[in-house]
């Protein structure tokens, strides 16, 4: 199966922006778990704001690209990801949107006998529409747990 999103339920909901902005942000989660499926760092970064920040459960707020491709680029030294994803919801008012979505993230070791890692939940995105008039990634809040 190729990753990316499909929508089961609600469907776009538009106030004041285009009804293709609900796909346009579907495209954007689509590209990130492609990039990072391919270990590809540098096609993750443009799909989020310079600004970005992470939440995730007992950790403190990840703020900025920096930050965030350090993080991964140190996951991917020692591990693959692959991740599946379902968007719930996108809500779409103006330039800023957020959307809902279940995800199931899975870090797998490239050398045998290292540590794979699982996790599963709900995520809430906030995305932002740059200058360019693409959607970006601004705010997330990852509720993933572990999975055994």
């Amino acid at each position: 199966m190729t990753p990316g999103p499909t929508d089961h339920a609600a469907p776009d909901t538009a106030h004041g922006g285009a009804l293709s902005d609900g796909p346009a942000i579907r495209r954007v989660i689509a590209a990130w778990l492609e990039a990072t499926r391919e270990g590809n760092v540098d096609k993750v970064l443009p799909l989020m704001t310079p600004d970005v920040v992470f939440l995730v459960a007992g950790q403190p707020p990840m703020h900025g690209r920096d930050g965030f491709a350090a993080s991964l680029r140190a996951v991917l030294a020692t591990h693959r990801i692959e991740s599946d994803s379902t968007v719930d919801e996108v809500e779409v008012c103006g330039d800023v949107a957020w959307c809902r979505t279940t995800l199931e993230v899975r870090v797998l070791p490239l050398a045998e006998g290292g540590k794979a890692m699982r996790r599963a939940g709900h995520t809430l995105s906030i995305f932002r529409r740059n200058g360019d008039g693409h959607w970006q990634l601004a705010r997330d809040a990852n509720m993933l747990a572990p999975v055994p």
